[in-house]
């Protein structure tokens, strides 16, 4: 049965953890879908991972629609939560609905949204009264990350953390049903976890949050441009893709493949015509 934003409160409710991957394409979302993982986020990480872009900021809308539609064919079991991409979303409330129905359209079962400002907190509580469920995202947030300063741990204070948490609250009355938290010391992300009645889904936030989400390409040891101090690789396969590769190029070249059991065969009276 396919899970909606009541299954993530009551695991938390429950005490068992959410376990959450990226993913960006049918075959992947289908294996995805075997393995019984409780969500999948189509993240704008896909930008770097799928599409080879610098950084998030260049993916858009329209591209991002074209992969939850295509995830959402091979996940038919999983919740999907679809990235809202840099700028789809911060002109007006008006320009967030529509981009956010989109991903609805294509396949999505809920939106995510970084940060927490009072117009953010608009468009979350306008997205939920639309049918649009909200995964809001705080901590370390991609799309400020030239406003911020780069790739920086938060919450690394206390003051730092209690203000990462009004925030969480305020997008927890606001209706989001559960909160990304990303880079921060796992005493802080226990912190917020403890005084929010929602799940919070870490990455590189330690093991108390309510649940966990990675890139799957990373975890795969598939995407190997840089990897994060949180990752655990958990395959090589950026090295059997690389071997099996090379093999092929091989046994091309020394006329090893396609061999017999590749090929098809004439029939013989087909094959004695062709000859005659």
């Amino acid at each position: 049965m396919k899970k909606n934003v009541h299954s993530f409160q009551k695991l938390k409710d429950s005490g068992e953890k959410i376990a959450m991957l990226t993913a960006y394409d049918y075959s992947t979302a289908k294996v995805i879908d075997e393995a019984g993982i409780d969500a999948i986020l189509v993240g704008d990480s896909l930008a770097m991972v799928a599409l080879g872009y610098r950084d998030t900021y260049i993916i858009t809308a329209e591209e991002m629609k074209i992969f939850v539609k295509a995830v959402s064919k091979g996940a038919v079991n999983t919740f999907i939560v679809a990235d809202m991409p840099f700028m789809s979303y911060n002109i007006n409330v008006e320009q967030g609905l529509e981009n956010a129905s989109k991903m609805i359209k294509a396949g999505a079962s809920a939106i995510k949204l970084e940060g927490c400002n009072k117009y953010i907190l608009t468009l979350v509580q306008r997205c939920v009264e639309s049918g649009i469920p909200v995964l809001g995202h705080l901590g370390f947030t991609p799309q400020l990350m030239n406003t911020i300063g780069g790739h920086k741990i938060q919450g690394k204070t206390a003051e730092m953390t209690e203000e990462i948490l009004v925030n969480a609250q305020k997008l927890e009355a606001a209706g989001c049903f559960a909160i990304v938290l990303e880079l921060m010391p796992a005493e802080s992300a226990k912190y917020i976890t403890d005084n929010l009645k929602i799940p919070t889904i870490g990455i590189g936030a330690g093991s108390e949050c309510s649940g966990q989400i990675v890139v799957t390409d990373d975890i795969l040891g598939k995407f190997t441009d840089f990897k994060p101090k949180f990752v655990k690789k958990y395959a090589d396969l950026h090295g059997v893709v690389l071997e099996s590769i090379t093999q092929y190029k091989n046994e091309v070249k020394n006329l090893i493949f396609p061999s017999q059991d590749e090929s098809f065969e004439l029939n013989p009276e087909e094959f004695d015509k062709l000859n005659s």
